[in-house]
């Protein structure tokens, strides 16, 4: 009987920790508002909420928990915004849906930003589920400014190295 009672309690709790936790229904308070560790809580009280993440050139990667109706807009908006170095003709979509099938998507956002007139076929803005994990790909651009200083110390020793060689072949 003992044996019995202690499998029983390993299967429930075992049942009870197995289970996915990226739905919520409604939102904790506890600890709503902290940031800590690429965290962030954008729940709804009223509302269902799932939980995502978004990694890459996004100004605050990591996990969100957010409500069940945000789009990916929404979400790259709760993260603060695409980067300089962002690649927004390659932003792709991971699903894993509940039979554990994998899905990759990818979206180009660029239209939405450089575009001057509007499409004659409105893109649909994807809707986000439990789980998802939304890639923002970039590289770092090269801008000449950020090298400034090492290229005129460069420029200036090799000035002074010509002006050396130039007044001792001089004399």
């Amino acid at each position: 009987m003992k044996r019995a009672s202690i499998l029983f309690f390993v299967l429930l709790f075992s049942m009870t920790y197995s289970q996915v936790k990226d739905y919520e229904l409604g939102s904790s308070n506890i600890g709503r508002y902290t940031q800590q560790g690429g965290y962030f809580d954008y729940s709804d009280p009223g509302t269902v909420n799932i939980k995502v993440a978004i990694w890459g050139y996004v100004k605050y990667p990591g996990r969100y928990t957010i409500p069940i109706n945000t789009t990916m807009l929404d979400l790259i908006s709760y993260a603060g915004g695409p980067l300089t170095d962002a690649n927004l003709d390659d932003i792709r979509l991971y699903k894993i849906d509940d039979q554990l099938n994998q899905e990759m998507t990818k979206y180009d956002y660029n239209d939405l930003l450089w575009n001057e007139n509007l499409k004659s076929t409105p893109d649909k803005i994807p809707g986000l589920g439990a789980g998802d994990v939304l890639l923002v790909p970039g590289e770092p651009k090269y801008f000449f400014r950020e090298n400034l200083s090492m290229w005129l110390s460069i420029l200036s020793a090799l000035i002074s190295l010509t002006i050396l060689v130039l007044n001792i072949t001089r004399d």
